[in-house]
């Protein structure tokens, strides 16, 4: 009677569930028709604020740059708001597919592979690809000779697939432009492949000393404007853009950037859309499958790595915690605080590009590899946690424990290793497999760095096909099995810790 009720409340949940989302996708299709059928006053644009001097921030956290006046002109001579919204340069195509936003302008070169899924303005800028060295490296000087060398690029970008392109060229991908130039600083990169304007302009601005530019572009591009396939947007914008161009006000911001006059544009570009296809769920899932299986085994590798010295260094500052000298106390005290208190991805670029930079800073030539970093940086941190584990663990012990060994004639060491740490570990047992699982989801922020890991993986698979929510919910899926077994091992070996289930076997 019981199992018969618990059915038919089953049954129930499933069926209100079922007309909820029934009723979710039918509102969220009606918005979206509504949307595309309306044009808006305001149009929401995504900018990467990381590449300058076409779209970086002030002092102040404000939005500046040549893309950033010029769309603004663009929407006073179209007759439109602009409203600019911040998003990685790897997310902003699949952000257009998806429709939050209306359109883009960052630095986005038009390509026959990207008219596949997106539209493009008429042509506003003029660029090109470059690549920049370390000063006293003159034996880069073209593409032919990047061959078996190692490459920086930024993810989703031209620059990217140009380096594919290189014979043995080991390449290394980022999030950003400056992350790239700042890995050849750092001396761990030979050569970067970015947008040439770019590169110059940071070189010349920024803080990034001893790298040059190979003095010939490498090729001829053409940035525009992006919306979405068929977008009503796309015909105002361009409009605004025109009107730019004639009353010369184009000139005008070019002059502030650039210094100079700039050059005559096309009124569209001789490209055709690539006879790629698209290709089914199946065949996607096929394609995609080995790569992040591969990632999988690097993310098991790191997670093993990094627990295992983090287990090592939270037994000893979970002990110092407890220590009977103050200071002692204090300092780890301190390392939890610090660890605990700030993000994860701070510490990854504190330990990877800041470490290296600081110590350069005094003449040392310093770099850090991508593994041993990342180790670091997740062990360092889960060491912050583990220890409040060990330190909760051992405290929980009862007092007379410790009393009973000492009467028995155990030292401290002797009734710490003996008698209470491995009490202590099976209550520990649940937190650290909570911690472990923590830290295999935490890998991910490695791909920062440009680790290949799986997350990362899944990235460089969207850049390629911008099939995004396939991707990623294949790399959630991976996560998923990940986390469930390691869960499933953890109880497991809570099971064969239990003294009573030992006792009565």
């Amino acid at each position: 009677m019981r199992k018969l009720s618990l059915i038919i409340a089953g049954r129930q949940v499933a069926r209100v569930l079922a007309i909820f989302f029934a009723c979710l996708m039918l509102t969220g299709c009606t918005f979206s028709l509504n949307s595309a059928a309306k044009l808006s006053e305001i149009v929401t644009v995504a900018t990467e604020p990381a590449f300058p001097p076409f779209e970086f921030q002030s002092a102040g956290g404000e939005l500046q740059g040549f893309d950033i006046d010029l769309m603004q002109e663009i929407g006073k001579a179209g007759k439109f708001g602009v409203k600019f919204q911040s998003l990685p340069f790897d997310g902003i195509i699949p952000a257009l597919q998806a429709g939050t936003v209306d359109a883009a302008i960052s630095a986005i070169t038009i390509s026959k592979e990207r008219l596949n899924t997106i539209s493009f303005s008429r042509p506003y800028f003029k660029a090109g690809l470059a690549i920049a060295v370390r000063n006293n490296n003159n034996k880069i000087t073209s593409l032919e000779s990047l061959k078996n060398k190692l490459i920086a690029v930024q993810i989703g970008t031209t620059g990217a697939e140009t380096a594919k392109t290189i014979t043995g060229a080991k390449i290394r991908t980022f999030d950003s432009a400056p992350l790239a130039l700042q890995e050849l600083v750092n001396g761990n990169v030979e050569a970067v492949i970015n947008d040439g304007p770019v590169t110059l302009y940071a070189i010349k601005t920024g803080n990034l000393k001893g790298i040059k530019v190979v003095s010939q572009l490498l090729t001829e591009e053409y940035y525009g404007i992006a919306t979405a396939k068929n977008s009503p947007n796309l015909s105002r914008i361009n409009q605004g853009l025109t009107k730019v161009l004639e009353t010369g006000t184009y000139s005008q911001i070019y002059q502030k950037w650039f210094n100079s006059q700039p050059p005559d544009l096309p009124v569209s570009l001789a490209l055709a859309e690539s006879q790629a296809k698209k290709g089914t769920f199946f065949s996607v899932f096929l394609s995609s499958l080995p790569p992040l299986l591969q990632g999988a085994l690097i993310t098991l590798q790191i997670t093993a790595f990094s627990v295992f010295l983090g287990m090592i260094f939270g037994c000893l500052i979970g002990i110092l915690r407890l220590s009977s000298s103050r200071p002692l106390r204090i300092l780890a005290r301190v390392y939890i605080d610090f660890f605990r208190g700030t993000p994860l991805l701070v510490q990854i670029f504190m330990i990877y590009f800041g470490l290296p930079a600081l110590i350069q800073e005094f003449g040392i030539t310093f770099s850090f590899e991508r593994l041993p970093a990342a180790v670091l940086a997740l062990s360092l941190n889960s060491a912050a946690y583990i220890a409040e584990i060990v330190r909760a663990g051992i405290q929980s012990i009862e007092p007379g424990q410790t009393e009973a060994a000492i009467s028995l004639g155990l030292g401290p060491v002797q009734t710490l290793r003996y008698v209470i740490f491995p009490q202590a570990l099976r209550r520990m047992l649940p937190p650290l497999g909570n911690e472990f699982i923590t830290l295999l989801k935490d890998t991910s922020l490695v791909a920062v760095i440009g680790f290949e890991e799986l997350f990362r993986r899944g990235q460089l698979i969207v850049a390629e096909n911008y099939r995004s929510f396939e991707i990623y919910a294949m790399v959630a899926l991976v996560y998923l099995a990940l986390t469930l077994l390691s869960s499933q091992a953890f109880t497991r070996l809570e099971i064969l810790m239990n003294p009573v289930r030992n006792k009565k076997e």
